[in-house]
């Protein structure tokens, strides 16, 4: 009897009985890939479970995994943890070993799993201040850390095996299953609460919007899998019996993606405007014949329209184009995507539009850690697609707008809670509806549309409102942009704090300027450099009320990344912090 999937656990016991497969999961390690079958990863998983009980682990333990890169073994944890009654609590690994130490403090974890010397260092640290944990285990070899392998060899014995399956029966789908700490951009990390049930019927809903259209299918994973989205996308590729390949770090994945040849993969927004950057980049260098093609195809691409609504004349150059141009977009991304998923920030519609055009869809969802995490999305088939909106409402899931535009959510995938903070719960969830903080609406087809971020929504001094993420995906089309907030809370006009493509911007200024910038600081100084930026900003306010346009603005010196705390992991700016970082840029423009 197929195995009916209640708890998260479920999946890879339903792929196994399904078929199984040979490359289920696999990992790169010095240089190979090491591929672990469906039967394997649930021995391993059985390992570490029977490891577990002869620790003393007890139903409702917490155990936390951090992990630098996606591997398979943050896959066998998750198992062994989850079908003894105990919950995994994932830790985003380049946050602070302070943010580690409130983590293990505030979740009681009494075992802790890392990746690699980085880590563990600052595990380390916080163990000291950390009195319930009691070890931790390194998936590298790591001189003075006990090893996972050690661990396995721990619960190799399995004469346990029968109390496994024992507390493997009495896990109940509305039994807790993880936190979620979300690496919110202010304050403290909240513990968001998901249950089995919440996940599974989130993953089970999704499915059906998920375009399987080849045989064997193969996903390329780099998303954080500390973050819902990419953890809750594995489950349902292990649903769909789709083979998994980690890429070996976000730096290499554009190598992995030619060693994988996937078919599809998820993305956030960012990622995906780097690569449309790179591309167009690479056009600019041509010359003559190929690059009025490049930029015919391109050009043909941002007027892109799904289901032929652009009429014969149309398709028939986009035929052209994809044959001369677009096809080595594709083989840049192997050579074999039939799909990609974008999620967790809007989504440029040019980017939908010419990636689309290139034969490789992108399918734009929504949702939040707290509702385990989709709530819409697009799918190509069925005249399902709506480039400039998130999709349709899942199945199983009820949304409505409230009267202040705020998107609610009501469902089996909305959490449990804020982990030891009622208070804060309470005020989200009001009658079974989580309130997402989101202002969006519904066209005539039920499309949603995101309009802005409710709390990020503020007024001038002149009682105007202004959406700052409309003008940020907005000014970010541009080439020379990389990031950018959008500030003037109580101030007489909007104004935006930048940080530039440095790599674009040199090659500019090499090419325009006969200037090759050796300082950064020079390089943000110069005025042709600034009122070039000045250009693109005009640009980009033209689609804006007089009232909404980005009067001034500041260039700054630093990338802002993930490792700095400037971007969340998902790549979305920290605005307080950004704020606070550069407070003297804030203070210069409105002096």
């Amino acid at each position: 009897m197929t195995t009916k999937i209640t708890r998260l656990f479920d999946f890879a016991y339903y792929q196994l009985e399904n078929g199984g497969l040979d490359n289920a999961f696999s990992t790169k390690k010095n240089g190979v890939w090491e591929s672990t079958s469906s039967q394997e990863l649930i021995n391993k998983a059985n390992k570490v479970s029977r490891a577990f009980l002869k620790l003393g682990i007890k139903p409702n333990d917490k155990i936390a995994v951090i992990s630098s890169t996606n591997r398979t073994e943050w896959v066998v944890m998750d198992i062994g943890v989850l079908q003894i009654g105990a919950q995994n609590v994932p830790v985003y690994p380049t946050i602070a070993a302070a943010d580690y130490e409130y983590i293990f403090n505030h979740a009681e974890v009494t075992y802790c799993f890392v990746s690699d010397e980085e880590v563990y260092q600052k595990a380390k640290i916080a163990k000291e201040k950390a009195p319930l944990l009691k070890e931790i285990y390194s998936f590298d070899d790591i001189e003075g850390c006990c090893n996972w392998q050690e661990f396995l060899e721990f619960g190799a014995d399995d004469s346990l095996q029968k109390d496994v399956e024992v507390r493997k029966n009495k896990v109940k789908p509305s039994d807790l299953a993880t936190f979620i700490y979300t690496s919110g951009t202010t304050g403290r990390p909240k513990g968001v609460m998901l249950s089995h049930e919440n996940v599974v019927s989130n993953v089970l809903s999704s499915s059906n919007r998920f375009p399987i259209i080849v045989d064997s299918p193969k996903a390329l994973s780099f998303l954080p899998l500390c973050h819902v989205f990419e953890r809750m996308i594995l489950y349902l590729y292990q649903y769909l019996n789709v083979a998994i390949y980690f890429a070996e770090g976000l730096d290499k994945v554009s190598i992995n993606i030619k060693e994988v040849k996937p078919n599809l993969f998820t993305a956030v927004p960012r990622l995906l405007e780097k690569m449309y950057d790179a591309i167009i980049a690479k056009g600019t260098e041509l010359t003559g014949i190929k690059k009025a093609l490049f930029f015919w195809a391109v050009d043909l691409g941002l007027n892109y329209k799904p289901y032929g609504e652009n009429g014969w004349w149309y398709e028939l150059k986009l035929k052209i184009a994809r044959k001369l141009i677009f096809v080595k977009w594709q083989e840049a991304l192997g050579g074999n995507i039939s799909t990609l998923v974008s999620g967790s920030a809007a989504l440029q519609p040019r980017l939908a539009k010419v990636f689309c055009a290139a034969g490789i869809p992108i399918m734009e969802g929504y949702g939040l850690t707290e509702t385990s995490p989709v709530i819409t999305v697009n799918m190509y088939n069925d005249n399902m697609q709506r480039i400039g909106t998130v999709g349709k409402v899942i199945e199983g899931v009820e949304v409505k707008i409230a009267e202040d535009g705020e998107i609610l959510c009501k469902g089996p995938n909305v959490m449990m809670g804020y982990y030891k903070d009622p208070k804060m719960t309470n005020e989200v969830i009001v009658d079974g509806y989580f309130h997402t903080g989101d202002k969006g609406e519904f066209d005539a087809d039920g499309f949603l549309k995101i309009t802005g971020r409710k709390k990020e929504i503020f007024k001038t001094s002149g009682g105007k409102y202004i959406s700052p993420a409309l003008l940020e995906n907005e000014m970010k089309q541009s080439l020379f942009i990389e990031q950018i907030l959008v500030v003037g809370e109580g101030q007489k006009m909007p104004a935006a704090i930048v940080q530039l493509n440095f790599a674009f911007v040199k090659e500019w200024a090499k090419r325009h300027l006969e200037n090759e910038f050796d300082s950064i600081n020079d390089l943000i100084a110069n005025q042709k450099v600034i009122d070039r930026i000045q250009e693109e900003i005009d640009k980009g306010n033209e689609g804006f009320g007089n009232w909404e346009k980005i009067k001034r603005f500041e260039l700054t010196p630093d990338v802002w990344g993930v490792d700095n705390g400037l971007l969340t992991p998902t790549m979305k700016p920290k605005r307080e912090v950004i704020l606070k970082k550069y407070a003297d840029l804030y203070n210069k423009i409105y002096a």
